[in-house]
């Protein structure tokens, strides 16, 4: 009888030196030296977003390994959000603390594909900090999301050069996590989680109950090549616990986690580091923004204090990595997680080292 080997553990392997010290830790503005700290992240196959307090992006290509840095120009204002999209051209957009949204269409070595470097701005629809991005799969619509409440979509028509924005909704508190799948917008704001049907320009709340208290509560789509009424979502609740809903917002599951906290948490294994050790409990244990990822039921979901991979399906805490509220960002691609914690230290957690992807997932 044969027997399929054991799932690799997700971990750390080793340190991304080649990424962090691509980026300055400070730089010259006038007579003044400016540190750089490390403000928003994204990423995927093909790139690792990164950006920072001054306005730049960095972006690196992992295919040819090089480091490219985008200047915002004008006010020199941090990135709050950056969302990475690879369709037929490769586009990266960014928020920044003021509301500027930007997004570039990135230059390709590929036959028939974009040349030259554009940039398109989304000009004055937010008048606060950017907290969400999200796109179609198409690249022909950007949503964007503020700390105000506010929900703007662009159209993007990159043929002929234009990005027009209209102003969606206002949610009366501020944008945490915002998805796009199969014309519906699934929107999550400190008060509640909603779906948008941008088609009929109407919406429904995820559950008929209120939370019982507001916070950085996310939900994602369950990816899926499905027609729009199959869609499933999962969504954040207070308590420790995660809705599965349908595309109508109603409830058909609650997971109720809590008693999996109850029990010594898996933490993930890091790298060696010097300096203080990390180890640290939140003196409460909540979900937060919430993706998908690697198998069908796990569940990543973090906030300022707390990473977890949670298996829904069979009611098991795959690891975590819990810290002193210094998580600013975390992005995961189909089998790796990184975590931008602290000024400027960036995590990956995988279940293999980098370059050996494919080998790794099929032992999932």
């Amino acid at each position: 009888m044969a027997t399929h080997p054991a799932p690799l553990p997700l971990r750390e392997f080793c340190p991304l030196y080649y990424l962090l010290n691509a980026i300055p830790a400070k730089v010259q503005k006038g007579f003044r030296s400016v540190l750089v700290y490390l403000t928003a992240l994204d990423s995927n196959s093909d790139y690792i977003a990164i950006g920072c307090s001054i306005g730049m992006l960095y972006l690196y290509c992992r295919r040819v390994s090089q480091m490219n840095k985008y200047n915002l120009e004008g006010k020199c204002e941090a990135i709050t959000a950056v969302k990475l999209l690879s369709c037929f051209d490769d586009l990266v957009a960014v928020g920044t603390a003021s509301g500027r949204v930007a997004f570039f269409q990135l230059v390709s070595p590929l036959p028939g594909r974009n040349k030259q470097l554009r940039r398109f701005d989304v000009v004055g629809l937010h008048k606060s900090t950017i907290t969400a991005l999200a796109w179609s799969a198409n690249g022909m619509k950007l949503f964007s999301g503020d700390d105000k409440g506010r929900v703007v979509y662009s159209a993007v028509d990159l043929d002929q050069g234009v990005c027009n924005p209209v102003v969606l909704f206002e949610e009366p508190s501020a944008i945490v996590q915002l998805e796009y799948s199969q014309k519906v917008l699934l929107v999550s704001s400190h008060q509640r989680s909603m779906l948008f049907y941008t088609q009929e320009q109407s919406h429904h709340q995820l559950g008929t109950k209120p939370r019982k208290s507001n916070g950085k509560f996310g939900a994602c789509f369950q990816p899926a090549l499905c027609k729009q009424s199959d869609l499933v979502v999962y969504a954040a609740r207070p308590g420790l616990r995660l809705w599965r809903t349908d595309v109508r917002g109603r409830v058909g599951e609650t997971h109720v986690l809590k008693p999996l906290f109850n029990q010594d948490i898996p933490q993930f294994e890091l790298f060696p580091r010097s300096g203080p050790n990390t180890g640290y409990r939140p003196s409460e244990r909540q979900l937060g923004m919430v993706s998908c990822f690697l198998k069908e039921g796990w569940v990543l979901s973090w906030n300022e204090y707390s990473v977890y991979v949670v298996d829904c399906t069979n009611q098991v805490i795959i690891g975590g990595l819990e810290s002193s509220g210094d998580i600013v960002s975390v992005s995961c691609t189909e089998n790796e997680i990184f975590i931008l914690k602290g000024d400027r230290d960036i995590l990956r957690i995988s279940n293999c080292p980098e370059g050996l992807v494919s080998n790794c997932e099929l032992q999932y």
